[in-house]
Protein backbone atom coordinates (compact mmCIF):
# COMPACT_ATOMS: atom_id res chain seq x y z
CA UNK A 1 0.00 0.00 0.00
CA UNK A 2 1.49 3.36 -1.32
CA UNK A 3 1.03 6.52 0.73
CA UNK A 4 -1.76 7.83 -1.76
CA UNK A 5 -3.19 4.66 -1.41
CA UNK A 6 -3.46 5.19 2.45
CA UNK A 7 -4.63 8.55 1.93
CA UNK A 8 -7.61 7.56 -0.63
CA UNK A 9 -8.27 5.18 2.99
CA UNK A 10 -8.36 8.27 4.72
CA UNK A 11 -10.94 10.50 2.66
CA UNK A 12 -13.17 7.50 1.98
CA UNK A 13 -13.41 7.00 5.84
CA UNK A 14 -12.95 10.66 6.79
CA UNK A 15 -10.94 9.19 9.56
CA UNK A 16 -7.13 8.94 10.31
CA UNK A 17 -7.55 7.10 13.01
CA UNK A 18 -5.01 3.69 14.36
CA UNK A 19 -7.12 1.77 16.77
CA UNK A 20 -4.35 -0.15 18.44
CA UNK A 21 -4.93 -3.54 19.51
CA UNK A 22 -3.01 -4.13 22.81
CA UNK A 23 -4.88 -6.66 24.51
CA UNK A 24 -4.25 -7.23 27.85
CA UNK A 25 -5.88 -10.53 28.94
CA UNK A 26 -6.44 -9.37 32.55
CA UNK A 27 -8.64 -6.13 31.30
CA UNK A 28 -10.97 -8.56 29.31
CA UNK A 29 -14.35 -8.39 30.08
CA UNK A 30 -15.47 -11.11 31.63
CA UNK A 31 -17.91 -12.80 29.64
CA UNK A 32 -15.09 -13.57 27.28
CA UNK A 33 -13.10 -15.64 29.74
CA UNK A 34 -14.75 -18.54 28.72
CA UNK A 35 -14.04 -18.35 25.15
CA UNK A 36 -12.18 -20.59 23.97
CA UNK A 37 -9.52 -17.86 22.63
CA UNK A 38 -10.37 -14.92 25.12
CA UNK A 39 -7.78 -12.21 23.14
CA UNK A 40 -9.06 -13.37 19.65
CA UNK A 41 -12.57 -13.15 20.31
CA UNK A 42 -11.86 -9.48 21.62
CA UNK A 43 -10.07 -8.64 18.94
CA UNK A 44 -12.77 -9.80 16.15
CA UNK A 45 -15.56 -8.25 18.43
CA UNK A 46 -13.29 -4.57 18.38
CA UNK A 47 -12.19 -4.82 14.96
CA UNK A 48 -15.95 -5.25 13.28
CA UNK A 49 -17.23 -2.44 16.04
CA UNK A 50 -14.41 -0.30 14.74
CA UNK A 51 -13.45 -0.69 11.59
CA UNK A 52 -16.22 1.95 9.48
CA UNK A 53 -13.92 4.59 11.74
CA UNK A 54 -10.49 3.02 11.66
CA UNK A 55 -8.17 2.79 8.55
CA UNK A 56 -5.37 1.25 10.47
CA UNK A 57 -4.71 -1.26 13.24
CA UNK A 58 -1.82 -1.83 15.11
CA UNK A 59 -1.49 -4.74 17.33
CA UNK A 60 1.05 -4.14 19.97
CA UNK A 61 3.30 -7.38 20.35
CA UNK A 62 3.83 -7.51 24.09
CA UNK A 63 0.76 -8.04 24.32
CA UNK A 64 0.80 -11.01 22.54
CA UNK A 65 4.10 -12.67 22.98
CA UNK A 66 3.98 -12.48 26.57
CA UNK A 67 1.30 -15.43 26.57
CA UNK A 68 3.81 -17.50 24.66
CA UNK A 69 2.37 -19.76 21.91
CA UNK A 70 -1.10 -18.94 22.54
CA UNK A 71 -0.35 -15.50 21.98
CA UNK A 72 1.44 -15.90 19.04
CA UNK A 73 -1.87 -18.08 17.91
CA UNK A 74 -4.55 -15.63 18.74
CA UNK A 75 -2.17 -12.95 16.78
CA UNK A 76 -2.20 -14.75 14.11
CA UNK A 77 -5.88 -15.58 13.98
CA UNK A 78 -6.52 -11.41 14.54
CA UNK A 79 -3.94 -10.88 11.29
CA UNK A 80 -5.93 -13.33 9.06
CA UNK A 81 -9.40 -12.31 10.32
CA UNK A 82 -8.62 -8.46 9.07
CA UNK A 83 -7.07 -9.36 6.04
CA UNK A 84 -10.08 -12.14 5.04
CA UNK A 85 -13.00 -9.66 6.12
CA UNK A 86 -11.34 -6.30 5.71
CA UNK A 87 -8.88 -6.37 2.98
CA UNK A 88 -8.23 -2.35 2.32
CA UNK A 89 -7.10 -1.70 6.51
CA UNK A 90 -3.64 -1.16 7.11
CA UNK A 91 -2.21 -3.44 10.16
CA UNK A 92 0.93 -2.10 11.53
CA UNK A 93 2.85 -4.97 13.89
CA UNK A 94 3.72 -2.54 16.94
CA UNK A 95 7.44 -4.04 17.99
CA UNK A 96 9.62 -1.77 18.34
CA UNK A 97 12.28 -3.84 16.89
CA UNK A 98 16.30 -3.19 16.09
CA UNK A 99 19.58 -5.37 16.41
CA UNK A 100 22.14 -6.33 13.84
CA UNK A 101 21.95 -7.37 10.25
CA UNK A 102 21.09 -11.14 10.00
CA UNK A 103 18.98 -10.69 13.40
CA UNK A 104 16.84 -7.82 11.60
CA UNK A 105 16.48 -9.92 8.51
CA UNK A 106 14.80 -12.79 10.75
CA UNK A 107 12.66 -10.13 12.50
CA UNK A 108 11.74 -8.85 8.83
CA UNK A 109 10.44 -12.24 7.65
CA UNK A 110 8.71 -12.70 10.74
CA UNK A 111 6.42 -9.65 10.64
CA UNK A 112 6.52 -9.49 6.87
CA UNK A 113 6.49 -12.83 5.86
CA UNK A 114 5.27 -15.27 8.41
CA UNK A 115 2.34 -12.98 9.73
CA UNK A 116 2.41 -10.58 6.36
CA UNK A 117 1.67 -7.17 8.68
CA UNK A 118 1.89 -3.92 6.49
CA UNK A 119 4.66 -2.06 8.49
CA UNK A 120 6.73 -2.80 11.61
CA UNK A 121 7.62 -0.48 14.23
CA UNK A 122 11.46 -0.27 14.49
CA UNK A 123 14.09 1.68 17.00
CA UNK A 124 16.73 3.39 14.28
CA UNK A 125 19.26 4.06 16.88
CA UNK A 126 22.04 1.26 15.92
CA UNK A 127 21.84 2.48 12.44
CA UNK A 128 21.28 1.67 8.78
CA UNK A 129 21.96 -1.79 9.00
CA UNK A 130 19.38 -2.54 11.27
CA UNK A 131 16.75 -0.80 9.28
CA UNK A 132 17.79 -1.82 5.69
CA UNK A 133 16.47 -5.80 6.28
CA UNK A 134 12.81 -4.27 6.39
CA UNK A 135 13.14 -1.89 3.42
CA UNK A 136 14.04 -4.95 0.98
CA UNK A 137 10.58 -5.87 1.16
CA UNK A 138 8.05 -4.64 -1.53
CA UNK A 139 4.96 -3.01 -0.32
CA UNK A 140 5.78 -3.03 3.14
CA UNK A 141 6.43 -0.05 5.63
CA UNK A 142 9.32 0.17 8.30
CA UNK A 143 8.07 2.79 10.75
CA UNK A 144 11.01 4.09 12.66
CA UNK A 145 10.93 5.93 16.27
CA UNK A 146 11.78 9.54 16.26
CA UNK A 147 10.73 11.43 19.11
CA UNK A 148 8.61 9.02 22.34
CA UNK A 149 6.51 10.79 25.05
CA UNK A 150 7.55 8.46 27.75
CA UNK A 151 9.08 9.95 30.78
CA UNK A 152 12.52 9.35 30.39
CA UNK A 153 12.80 10.44 26.39
CA UNK A 154 14.48 13.70 27.55
CA UNK A 155 17.74 11.25 28.57
CA UNK A 156 18.83 10.54 24.90
CA UNK A 157 16.31 12.07 22.34
CA UNK A 158 16.86 15.69 23.44
CA UNK A 159 21.00 15.54 23.65
CA UNK A 160 22.45 18.47 21.62
CA UNK A 161 25.48 18.20 19.28
CA UNK A 162 27.91 21.37 19.16
CA UNK A 163 25.84 22.83 17.05
CA UNK A 164 22.35 22.29 19.12
CA UNK A 165 21.01 19.71 16.62
CA UNK A 166 18.78 17.10 18.81
CA UNK A 167 19.39 13.83 18.81
CA UNK A 168 15.95 12.74 17.15
CA UNK A 169 16.37 15.56 14.46
CA UNK A 170 19.77 14.02 13.83
CA UNK A 171 18.05 10.56 13.75
CA UNK A 172 15.47 11.90 11.25
CA UNK A 173 18.02 14.02 8.67
CA UNK A 174 19.92 11.10 8.38
CA UNK A 175 17.41 7.96 8.00
CA UNK A 176 15.27 10.11 5.48
CA UNK A 177 17.39 8.82 2.88
CA UNK A 178 17.61 5.07 4.18
CA UNK A 179 14.03 4.50 2.19
CA UNK A 180 10.84 6.86 0.79
CA UNK A 181 7.60 8.62 1.50
CA UNK A 182 6.22 4.99 0.49
CA UNK A 183 8.43 2.69 2.51
CA UNK A 184 8.71 4.80 5.84
CA UNK A 185 6.84 6.45 8.72
CA UNK A 186 7.60 7.93 11.46
CA UNK A 187 6.74 7.73 15.35
CA UNK A 188 5.87 10.63 17.22
CA UNK A 189 4.06 11.32 20.54
CA UNK A 190 0.88 13.25 20.57
CA UNK A 191 1.91 14.76 24.04
CA UNK A 192 5.10 16.14 21.94
CA UNK A 193 2.83 18.00 19.33
CA UNK A 194 4.45 21.01 19.58
CA UNK A 195 7.68 19.62 18.21
CA UNK A 196 5.73 18.28 15.26
CA UNK A 197 6.36 21.55 13.61
CA UNK A 198 9.89 21.28 13.69
CA UNK A 199 9.55 17.38 12.55
CA UNK A 200 7.92 18.20 9.27
CA UNK A 201 10.67 20.75 8.84
CA UNK A 202 12.70 17.79 8.05
CA UNK A 203 10.33 14.97 6.82
CA UNK A 204 7.75 16.91 5.88
CA UNK A 205 5.73 14.48 2.96
CA UNK A 206 6.36 11.11 5.46
CA UNK A 207 3.55 9.77 7.22
CA UNK A 208 3.57 10.09 11.03
CA UNK A 209 2.92 7.55 13.44
CA UNK A 210 1.57 9.48 16.53
CA UNK A 211 0.43 7.58 19.92
CA UNK A 212 -0.71 9.38 22.98
CA UNK A 213 -4.53 10.97 22.08
CA UNK A 214 -6.90 9.66 24.50
CA UNK A 215 -5.64 7.91 27.83
CA UNK A 216 -2.38 9.58 27.60
CA UNK A 217 -3.44 13.25 27.10
CA UNK A 218 -2.67 14.33 23.98
CA UNK A 219 -4.57 16.64 21.75
CA UNK A 220 -5.86 15.81 18.78
CA UNK A 221 -6.27 19.32 17.44
CA UNK A 222 -2.75 20.19 18.62
CA UNK A 223 -0.74 17.02 16.84
CA UNK A 224 -3.27 18.01 13.36
CA UNK A 225 -2.29 21.74 13.66
CA UNK A 226 1.41 21.30 13.31
CA UNK A 227 1.38 17.35 11.97
CA UNK A 228 -0.67 17.76 9.04
CA UNK A 229 1.25 17.65 5.76
CA UNK A 230 -0.64 17.63 1.83
CA UNK A 231 -1.68 14.15 2.03
CA UNK A 232 -2.56 14.40 5.64
CA UNK A 233 0.28 12.67 6.67
CA UNK A 234 -1.12 11.41 9.66
CA UNK A 235 -2.10 8.06 11.79
CA UNK A 236 -3.36 8.92 15.14
CA UNK A 237 -3.65 5.63 17.48
CA UNK A 238 -5.87 5.16 20.42
CA UNK A 239 -6.00 2.07 22.09
CA UNK A 240 -7.01 1.62 25.81
CA UNK A 241 -9.91 4.76 25.07
CA UNK A 242 -11.36 2.50 22.47
CA UNK A 243 -10.69 -0.76 23.89
CA UNK A 244 -11.63 -0.71 27.43
CA UNK A 245 -14.14 1.99 27.17
CA UNK A 246 -16.34 -0.49 28.71
CA UNK A 247 -16.30 -4.07 30.72
CA UNK A 248 -19.84 -5.28 30.49
CA UNK A 249 -20.93 -7.75 27.53
CA UNK A 250 -21.49 -4.53 25.97
CA UNK A 251 -17.83 -3.77 25.20
CA UNK A 252 -17.96 -3.70 21.58
CA UNK A 253 -20.45 -1.31 21.45
CA UNK A 254 -18.84 1.29 24.02
CA UNK A 255 -15.88 0.66 21.40
CA UNK A 256 -17.33 1.87 18.69
CA UNK A 257 -19.27 4.58 19.91
CA UNK A 258 -15.54 6.09 21.12
CA UNK A 259 -13.98 5.10 17.47
CA UNK A 260 -16.89 7.30 16.09
CA UNK A 261 -16.43 10.07 18.37
CA UNK A 262 -12.69 10.37 17.42
CA UNK A 263 -13.90 9.74 13.72
CA UNK A 264 -16.16 12.77 13.92
CA UNK A 265 -13.45 14.79 15.32
CA UNK A 266 -11.43 13.72 12.50
CA UNK A 267 -13.82 14.27 10.00
CA UNK A 268 -14.17 17.65 10.80
CA UNK A 269 -10.55 18.70 10.83
CA UNK A 270 -10.19 17.02 7.42
CA UNK A 271 -13.11 18.85 5.95
CA UNK A 272 -11.60 21.86 7.65
CA UNK A 273 -8.15 21.53 6.08
CA UNK A 274 -9.94 20.86 2.62
CA UNK A 275 -9.13 16.76 2.04
CA UNK A 276 -13.01 15.97 2.14
CA UNK A 277 -16.31 17.50 1.65
CA UNK A 278 -17.90 19.04 4.65
CA UNK A 279 -21.12 16.49 5.57
CA UNK A 280 -24.15 18.11 4.70
CA UNK A 281 -26.90 17.01 6.66
CA UNK A 282 -30.43 17.71 5.45
CA UNK A 283 -33.77 18.13 7.24
CA UNK A 284 -34.92 14.71 6.24
CA UNK A 285 -31.93 13.21 8.03
CA UNK A 286 -31.73 14.85 10.87
CA UNK A 287 -35.59 13.84 11.28
CA UNK A 288 -34.69 10.38 10.74
CA UNK A 289 -32.19 10.70 13.17
CA UNK A 290 -33.93 11.97 15.91
CA UNK A 291 -36.89 9.15 15.46
CA UNK A 292 -34.06 6.38 15.67
CA UNK A 293 -32.29 7.97 18.86
CA UNK A 294 -36.28 7.54 20.60
CA UNK A 295 -36.94 4.39 19.85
Amino acid sequence: MTAKEIFEQIKRKRSFLCTGLDTDIGKLPECLLSEQDPAYSFNKAIIDATVNYTVAYKPNIAFYESNGEKGWISLGKTLAYIRDNYPGVFIIADAKRGDIGNTSEMYAKTFFETFDFDAVTLSPYMGKDTVEPFMKFHDKWSVLLALTSNPSAGDFQYMEDGKGIHLFERVLEISKSWGNVDNTMYVVGATKAEMLAKIRSIVPDHFLLVPGIGAQGGSLNEVAKYGMNSMCGLLVNSSRAILYADKTENFADAASNEAERIQQEMSAILSANGFINPVKITFEGAKSKKMQSKQ
